[in-house]
Order: structure tokens, then C-alpha cells, then sequence
């Protein structure tokens, strides 16, 4: 989308809007509104519900491209981006990555989550850098044979769909 300054401003204003909904208004969560854009129209928009759902993972992006991928019947949002009132967390900027978002417009940073709300992402991307037998999160693998097996029989299907 080649949208002027103001165009961007004005879908990031209603990220603010809804984030402002959902932490002051509805109580639903905390300071994090989004919306996805394609074409210069928004196809969805999201708002934090982690409160109110007792769900760690609904986070305002997280809502609004899971709207997107239902509104346009699909689980890539190619010429899509997404505006956010705040700099996306690890889970959600992933999230941008599968889902194929071109572009993403954010209001306040990391920091400003963490100096204004105590929302503190660093933890998260300390132990993601980290090799896995190093993080906090002990992982044990078992069963690796048993799951190849069904691997191997994905891999052959002929009409599996690629994503």
C-alpha cells in the first residue's frame, strides 16, 4: 500500500483508540490495540483480552490477525500490515512472520510498556537468544521416533497443503 504519513497516523490513531478501550474503558487487558490493513481498508482489529479471557496469547495483534486470516479466508495476509499501539512482543511479531505481514506501524516502544505499564518483554528475548539447554524453561525431548513416523507420512501425503 503506498498510503501517505497521515493515512499510516490515521489507522495507528485507532490501534491507540482501542488500546485505550481496552485497558481504560472495558478493562479488558492491557494497553495494546491493532489493526491490519489491506488496500487502504481495515479488514480487522484487535484489542488485549488477557484479562477478561484468563489467555495469555490474546494479545491485540494476535486478535486482529486471527480476524484478518477468517475475514479473508486464508492463513497468509500477503499485502497486509498491521498497525499496533505498541512495539509487538516476541509471540506477536512471530505471529507477523507466519502470517506473512509486509509491514508493521507501532505507537509506544518496548520500553515505553515496560517505564509505563510494567509489561517487561526483555525476559522473553534473553531466553530466546539463549541455546535451549539454557533457558529457564527446562525442555526434554522423548518420543522423537514416534513422531518422525508420523512426519514421514505428512511428508508423503500427496495433498498436504504448504504453508
Amino acid at each position: 500500500m503506498s498510503a501517505s504519513h497521515p493515512e499510516h497516523e490515521k489507522f495507528v490513531r485507532r490501534a491507540i483508540e482501542l488500546s485505550a478501550k481496552a485497558s481504560l474503558e472495558y478493562g479488558t487487558g492491557g494497553v495494546f490495540g491493532a489493526v491490519i490493513v489491506k488496500d487502504g481498508k481495515i479488514i480487522s482489529e484487535g484489542m488485549n483480552r488477557v484479562v477478561a479471557s484468563h489467555d495469555p496469547t490474546w494479545h491485540g495483534e494476535m486478535e486482529a490477525i486471527r480476524l484478518a486470516c477468517i475475514t479473508l479466508q486464508s492463513f497468509k495476509l500477503p499485502g497486509c500490515i498491521l498497525y499496533t499501539s505498541a512495539e509487538p512482543c516476541p509471540m506477536c511479531m512471530a505471529t507477523c512472520y507466519w502470517a506473512g505481514i509486509e509491514e508493521v506501524y507501532y505507537a509506544a516502544t518496548v520500553e515505553d510498556a515496560y517505564k509505563y505499564g510494567n509489561f517487561d518483554d526483555r525476559p522473553i528475548y534473553e531466553q530466546l537468544a539463549l541455546p535451549k539447554e539454557e533457558r529457564s524453561i527446562k525442555m526434554t525431548q522423548l518420543l522423537q521416533e514416534e513422531a518422525v513416523a508420523v512426519w514421514k507420512q505428512y511428508q508423503a501425503k500427496p495433498d498436504k497443503i504448504q504453508y
